[in-house]
């Protein structure tokens, strides 16, 4: 008996031996890559300072200057420029000239322009996730190991689907830009094609975790495959296709924005050109409403994923 306890007490020792050299040795380990990171962000940062003209050391202090010419002489024209009302303050220049930018939709009702601006880049959003989601949703299913036997047609899916997110959505802008001209066009179709390969990788990623039982049973009564995916797979998955989809289309509002800064419509255009001006009034009325609108998507998207998921979902267990 005093044999077995001290064989069981050794035993102990041993593992708890072994469980400390491990933790040490995955601490050096961090301690080695911070090390390595550390020196090669410096070694970067050197580089660029020798290769800046404008020396980067020299500048880093005064990173915050462009900051100065964003604060307006009279911040009530911040509110003037968000809905096109005019400046007391105009001189004729393009930096006062709110009221031309009305969008007038009835007699003397206008929509302001940067609300049309940013309906634009909504619009945008919301029709490449809407793309996205209807071409990501069968592929995902046919590139779902569990859903779909057939290796060659599931390695060519994904191999589609992985060359469909390789590249920024500015890239396939640019590219559609000089086939169809700048505009929403091009920016949807980016968006658009970038999502079909991002949501299709997050789809068939639940896909192969779904349960089978459901899938057996119709298979046994001679369900084929059209019929498996609609009645067995779909209604198991489609609450979190949405959430992931809700999720994107936040994702694609940001991506809008910065497309449209090249050419692709909507309020980044705008901005960029307030910004490259130095319109400080503009600039801060630009930025408020695409932080508001942001803000404004993402606390749907939450409220909308909790009415699909469950409120459950969201709960710590007790």
């Amino acid at each position: 008996m005093t044999m077995s306890a001290t064989a069981h007490s050794d035993a102990t020792l041993q593992v708890a031996n072994a469980w400390q050299r491990q933790i040490s040795l995955r601490r050096l380990y961090t301690i080695l890559g911070i090390g390595l990171l550390l020196a090669a962000t410096l070694s970067s940062m050197w580089f660029a300072d020798e290769a800046n003209a404008g020396h980067f050391w020299d500048r880093l202090p005064h990173i915050l200057d462009f900051l100065s010419w964003l604060i307006p002489k009279d911040w009530n024209d911040v509110w003037r420029a968000l809905f096109d009302i005019a400046s007391p303050h105009d001189t004729g220049t393009q930096e006062f000239n709110f009221p031309l930018g009305r969008v007038y939709v009835w007699g003397g009702f206008y929509i302001p322009e940067y609300f049309e601006l940013m309906l634009t880049t909504l619009n945008v959003a919301l029709v490449s996730t809407f793309i996205g989601f209807i071409f990501a949703v069968p592929f995902s299913f046919i590139a779902a190991r569990n859903l779909t036997p057939h290796p060659v047609l599931r390695l060519v899916v994904k191999r589609f689907m992985e060359l469909l997110r390789a590249f920024p959505e500015i890239v396939i802008a640019g590219l559609f830009a000089a086939i169809v001209s700048t505009g929403p066009i091009a920016a949807i179709i980016a968006i658009g094609l970038h999502s079909i390969g991002a949501l299709g990788k997050l789809f068939y990623e639940i896909n192969e975790n779904i349960d089978m039982r459901a899938e057996e049973g119709l298979r046994a009564v001679g369900g084929n495959w059209f019929e498996r995916v609609r009645f067995a797979d779909l209604p198991q998955v489609l609450p979190n296709f949405m959430s992931y989809t809700l999720l994107r289309v936040e994702i694609n509002v940001r991506a809008s924005t910065i497309i449209g800064a090249v050419g692709g419509g909507g309020i980044g255009e705008e901005l960029k050109l307030s910004i490259s001006r130095g319109f400080g009034a503009k600039t801060l009325a630009l930025v408020l409403l695409l932080f508001t609108t942001i803000f404004i998507v993402d606390q749907f998207s939450a409220w909308l994923r909790r009415k699909l998921v469950g409120e459950q979902a969201f709960l710590m267990s007790a």
